[in-house]
């Protein structure tokens, strides 16, 4: 029990019993369902080239068609929890990447690339539903404990950074001379589990609150043409996409260009995927310490230490060290980002700036996906993680300019 839960009413302790109880089967499912995206990362861009012809260029389509189905999910899954509640869809969720891990395991098997294309799409479905979980978890949960609550939920993705590459190493040859195919076979009853985990749940409609003394609603062309908001989404989306533009090369550089195995390359995804989530417990007092402006800052600094490290060499550490930085500096810049975001809009409001905003993100996420692969392939991987620094200038230039009118703005006021 927490201090602040200490002091509440009977019947608060039992609501906080229940909401405790909640966040840790959520938790739990959230863990289950973050294992297909290292899977996906892992494996994609090596079997899309294994499977393509002499042209190699759209070996990363798989990874563009997860990505897709990402952005995808986060809108169907609010369509469904709207009119089947939370519960319902992320069961149906879970559903869909089992589907997926099905679809694309038999694509193997009949070296179809296309649709092993469209079994990673609805593994991303899934993943798009596993967005929302985090603000299932707060909405379930007393003001008190939201905080840990989402904490909970972040952990999910720690476990899931350890037990998605290792699935892939221990079962990639399950099903030999098939390779990758038992990976994604092994995902479908840990997709079962889930289910189970989110039947056992009790979850409440989310509501609208809007805060007293606030005025109301704004139109979303006032919001989004806004400086802290344009900034905000700008330094994310650039964080995100230029995330998964190395992440999706990597494996393809290390296992085609490199010569290294694609265990190698999957702890790799492994590092990377814990260096993602693992700051996320200290990354909101840092930013409540420091400002947002200066952390997304230096998760852009981190970013462009990611590409030095990147073209200083092409041995084991170069590769690993450089996915570990590619992880921090998401950190910082994402969630960063995402504050500044935040601080964008009024309660009220959150609905239709976080579609809009979601939207074009993870359709950039899928364009940076789609481009990797053309562009390792074309160029190789010192291009593809050249790009990086004048995306990072860019951003840091951005937010200088934030800063600079953020203290006109106090001084005049």
């Amino acid at each position: 029990m927490t201090d602040r839960a200490a002091g509440q009413s009977p019947a608060s302790l039992e609501g906080f019993a229940n909401a405790r109880r909640t966040v840790y089967l959520l938790a739990a499912a959230q863990s289950i369902l973050g294992t297909a995206g290292p899977v996906a990362f892992s494996i994609g861009g090596v079997a899309g080239y294994q499977l393509l012809g002499p042209d190699k260029a759209l070996a990363t389509a798989p990874l563009t068609g997860y990505n897709v189905g990402v952005a995808f999910g986060t809108i169907l899954v609010a369509v469904l929890s709207r009119f089947a509640g939370r519960k319902l869809a992320f069961m149906a969720g879970a559903g869909l990447g089992m589907a997926g891990a099905l679809i694309a395991a038999i694509a193997l098997f009949r070296q179809d690339f296309w649709l092993f294309a469209a079994g990673l799409m609805a593994i991303g479905l899934s993943g798009g539903f596993a967005q929302k979980i985090r603000f299932a978890a707060a909405d379930a949960s007393p003001s008190f404990y939201k905080p840990q609550a989402i904490s909970w939920i972040l952990a999910g993705g720690i476990i899931s950074a350890v037990l998605g590459p290792q699935i892939v190493i221990l079962a990639k040859d399950l099903f030999a001379p098939v390779t990758f195919a038992g990976a994604l076979v092994v995902l479908s009853p840990l997709f079962l589990t889930a289910i189970i985990f989110f039947a056992m749940v009790d979850l409440p409609a989310p509501g609208a609150h809007p805060v007293a003394g606030q005025g109301p609603a704004r139109p979303l062309s006032e919001i989004v043409t806004s400086l802290r908001f344009v900034a905000g989404m700008v330094c994310g989306i650039s964080a995100y996409a230029l995330m998964t533009f190395m992440m999706t090369g990597a494996p393809i550089a290390m296992v085609v260009g490199c010569g290294f195995s694609s265990d190698m390359a999957t702890l790799g995804i492994q590092w990377h995927v814990l260096a993602m989530f693992a700051p996320s417990f200290l990354t909101g007092r840092i930013i409540a310490r420091f400002g947002a402006e200066r952390v997304v800052a230096a998760g852009f600094v981190v970013l462009m230490a990611c590409a030095a490290v990147a073209h200083a060499g092409i041995a084991l550490w170069n590769f690993w060290g450089s996915l570990v930085l590619l992880g921090i500096g998401w950190n910082f810049g994402f969630i960063g980002a995402t504050a500044i975001v935040a601080s964008s809009y009024r309660p009220q409001e959150a609905d239709k700036v976080q579609a809009f905003h979601d939207i074009i993100l993870f359709t950039t996420v899928a364009t940076a996906s789609f481009a990797s692969g053309r562009v390792l392939t074309a160029y190789g991987w010192d291009w593809l993680n050249a790009v990086v620094w004048p995306v990072a200038i860019l951003c840091l230039l951005l937010l200088g300019f934030l800063h600079i009118s953020g203290k006109t703005r106090r001084r005049t006021a």
